[in-house]
Formats: structure tokens, C-alpha cells, sequence
């Protein structure tokens, strides 16, 4: 996905956020991330952006605290999450091809605009939760959303820094997740758990285990915001049980 259309994604993004909790009491629990009120997951949004916009320009630096975030008042909500998802698109648009440092090794800097985009989409999802709103992502998002999450999980770094995704190592078994609307791609996800770690291609096939379904519900079951039963299991049920308990961001 090209650098400006993930610029003009998170924008969109983060605006759709700022209308998702306008109104809402700051207090209000936040059920898919527990120990948040959404306050705390508003600030985590707009403090994201902007530490991402620092690594882009400066550099590797602490991962901040939600927590200490201060995004003003219920009513300033709105220019404070424009402002950072601002931030964020004109520091990585200004740095092009730039390789810059990621938890990976140096990407070019569309790395932030890409992670940043899906972790704002799946924060959506969160407060549309915590809200009652309704919640929409483009079947081409949400696909992207599906392999970058399956790059993080897949890159040999991902397990040192969540010992629990160590345990999605295996010896060959499989899963498919199958989107039943058009994702611009088409063949779904094929994903091998291997000793080495998770392996992934987009591909056709038969799997161990089988999710399908819309490519949002399969976006939002696959990052634990929807109980499995939201999409179609065939195979080994057990397995993909196991693969979603292991994988909590």
C-alpha cells in the first residue's frame, strides 16, 4: 500500500475515532482493552502518533505510557487526535524512502504510517465497543491490517518481546483465514506455525483449521475484539483457540 494512501487512511481513521467517542463519558470502560477507561485509550491514540512521528524524525525512543497522556479536555479531543495523526503523516511523508528505526530493523518510514494506521483501525473497533457506535473498515484495510499483523507476529523479533507469542511455534500445522468479500487480493491467508516461528503467504489451500467469513469480522476476531464464533470455523477448532490465546498485543 503506497505511502500516501496510508497517509490519507489515517487521517481518515483517526477523524472516524474523534467522532466515535465525541459526547462519550471519559470514564467509560473500555472491555476489550480492560484496564482502560476511554480516556486513557484516547490517549494512547494521539500519544502514539506523536512518538511515532519522533522515531520518524529523531530516532529510537521509550515506549510512553498511555497512562501520563493528556489529551485536554472531552472537547479538544478532536484537534488533539487530528493534530498527531498529522504529525505523524507529514514526518513520514517528508521522509520518503528514509530508512528510519523500527522494532525491526530500519524501514522506510511508511513502517509507522502502516502500524500506526491498523492500530488506530483496531482502537476504533474498541471504542465503538465501549460506545455502542457502529463500525465500518474497508475490506482493503482490513485485509492490510491482517498481513501486517501477521508480519509482526511472523518477524523473529516479535517473541522477544512478547514471550507468550513463543508459544505459536509448531511443527507444521495450519491455518486459513478466508474473507468472503474482495479484498483486491482474493486467495485469503495461509499461515504455517513451523519450530522457527509463524510463516504466512497469501494463498488458496486446505488448512488445519479454517476461519472465513467477512473480511471485517475476520479482522476483528483474528486481533481478539469479536469471540470466534463470529466467524465460520472448519477444521480444528482447537487450534485456532490456541493461536488467538497467544496472541494478545
Amino acid at each position: 500500500m503506497h505511502s500516501t494512501r496510508l497517509a490519507e487512511a489515517l487521517l481518515d481513521r483517526t477523524a472516524a475515532f474523534a467522532t466515535t467517542v465525541a459526547g462519550a463519558d471519559p470514564d467509560t470502560r473500555v472491555p476489550t482493552c480492560p484496564d482502560w477507561p476511554l480516556r486513557v485509550l484516547v490517549g494512547h491514540i494521539g500519544q502514539a502518533h506523536r512518538w511515532s512521528a519522533d522515531i520518524v524524525r529523531s530516532g529510537p525512543a521509550p515506549v510512553p505510557d498511555p497512562r501520563d497522556a493528556d489529551p485536554g479536555t472531552p472537547d479538544e479531543w478532536a484537534a488533539w487526535l487530528r493534530d498527531g495523526a498529522e504529525d505523524l503523516t507529514k514526518a513520514a511523508l517528508d521522509a520518503g524512502e528514509t530508512p528510519v528505526w523500527t522494532f525491526f530493523g530500519e524501514q522506510p518510514a511508511r513502517f509507522w504510517l502502516r502500524r500506526m494506521l491498523h492500530d488506530t483501525t483496531i482502537h476504533h473497533a474498541d471504542a465503538a465497543l465501549a460506545t455502542g457506535a457502529a463500525f465500518t473498515v474497508a475490506p482493503d484495510l482490513a485485509a492490510d491490517a491482517i498481513s501486517e499483523w501477521l508480519d509482526v507476529l511472523s518477524d523473529p523479533v516479535t517473541a522477544s518481546l512478547n514471550p507468550a507469542f513463543a508459544e505459536l511455534r509448531g511443527t507444521g500445522q495450519t491455518l486459513r483465514l478466508a474473507g468472503g468479500d474482495s479484498d483486491g487480493d482474493g486467495d485469503g491467508w495461509l499461515i504455517t506455525r513451523t519450530p522457527d516461528g509463524v510463516a504466512w503467504t497469501r494463498a488458496a489451500g486446505t488448512a488445519d483449521v479454517t476461519l472465513s467469513g467477512p473480511l471485517q469480522d475476520l479482522l476483528l476476531v483474528f486481533t481478539r475484539r469479536l469471540p470466534l464464533d463470529r466467524v465460520t470455523v472448519t477444521g480444528d477448532r482447537g487450534l485456532a483457540e490456541h493461536w488467538l490465546g497467544h496472541t494478545a498485543a
